[in-house]
């Protein structure tokens, strides 16, 4: 956690530690419980403001991490959250949920495959129906595979990146459309491999331009309805995405160390990002992408 309290003046460089990540693997898609060292969700440290009060938000990807610290996040400002997530990830999702009660707030676990349609398109009308309600919705899941052999990428490991990164927002966003009144928020996770391509992610990054670019198109269409659409680009954010093989070895251990701050960011470095997006205090941001990179430029 912070070196101090989150309030107070304090170097960004040491505001959260520099890790020492050991070597380490998890199975595909990983948990933030077996990470070495234990990501930071901002669980002791994010205090709401009654920003999201009475709002109803569903955050895929959101039993772990950037999609967790949001999901803790929202609960503080007031939100309902429900989260959707792979069964073999429900123990992360059961600490969510707990911590979005603890907060008072309601906690609605839908697991499920994004990679089949009728699950990802029943979602909107499973999370309005639990919460009373969507005006919130988060496409944040997200699949990360490493290989610096382009030539020997698995077409299936392409089909499964492009399904959950892009279809699944796609099938997502349309229903929720039936649901989001205006006022509404929609924010898309992207990356800074949006525009700086690693040569071993090339399926992922290619994705992830694709969702910036949907991003700003999907605004075009509903700013004049009321409804905003904004992404996030996260940079190097410590999460299960990195040690599942969303990395090489080597560079796992190096992580975040070649950003202008010299240290990989934590989930709880986002949340307040997303919280701002969703709130009425960006209600003229519409179209646009936030950076949170370490200083990393686009």
């Amino acid at each position: 956690m912070p070196s101090k309290s989150i309030n107070e003046l304090q170097d960004p460089r040491g505001q959260y530690p520099e890790m020492d990540i050991p070597p380490q693997r998890q199975s595909e898609p990983g948990l933030d419980s077996a990470l070495e060292p234990l990501a930071d969700h901002g669980l002791a440290t994010y205090t709401g403001s009654g920003r999201l009060k009475g709002r109803k938000a569903l955050i895929t990807g959101g039993d772990s991490g950037i999609g967790r610290a949001v999901a803790i996040a929202f609960a503080r400002e007031g939100a309902d959250v429900a989260i959707s997530y792979l069964p073999v990830e429900q123990t992360d999702a059961e600490d969510v949920k707990a911590a979005i009660e603890a907060s008072g707030q309601q906690a609605v676990l839908i697991p499920g495959d994004l990679t089949s349609e009728d699950f990802a398109r029943s979602l909107p009308k499973r999370a309005a129906e639990t919460l009373g309600g969507l005006d919130i919705l988060v496409n944040n899941a997200g699949k990360q595979m490493y290989n610096d052999d382009f030539a020997t990428i698995p077409t299936k490991q392409i089909i499964d990146t492009f399904t959950v990164n892009v279809f699944a927002m796609m099938w997502i966003t349309q229903e929720a459309l039936a649901y989001l009144p205006p006022g509404s928020a929609i924010i898309n996770t992207t990356s800074i491999q949006a525009a700086q391509p690693s040569p071993g992610l090339l399926d992922y990054a290619a994705t992830k331009a694709a969702i910036l670019n949907f991003s700003r198109g999907l605004a075009q269409q509903l700013t004049p309805k009321g409804i905003r659409v904004n992404a996030v680009s996260p940079g190097p954010i410590w999460t299960p995405l990195q040690p599942s093989y969303g990395q090489s070895k080597d560079k796992l251990t190096k992580f975040g160390k070649d950003t202008p701050l010299g240290r990989a960011g934590q989930p709880a470095e986002l949340a307040s990002t997303y919280v701002f997006l969703a709130s009425p205090e960006a209600s003229y941001i519409s179209g646009e992408d936030i950076a949170v990179t370490g200083g990393k430029l686009l």
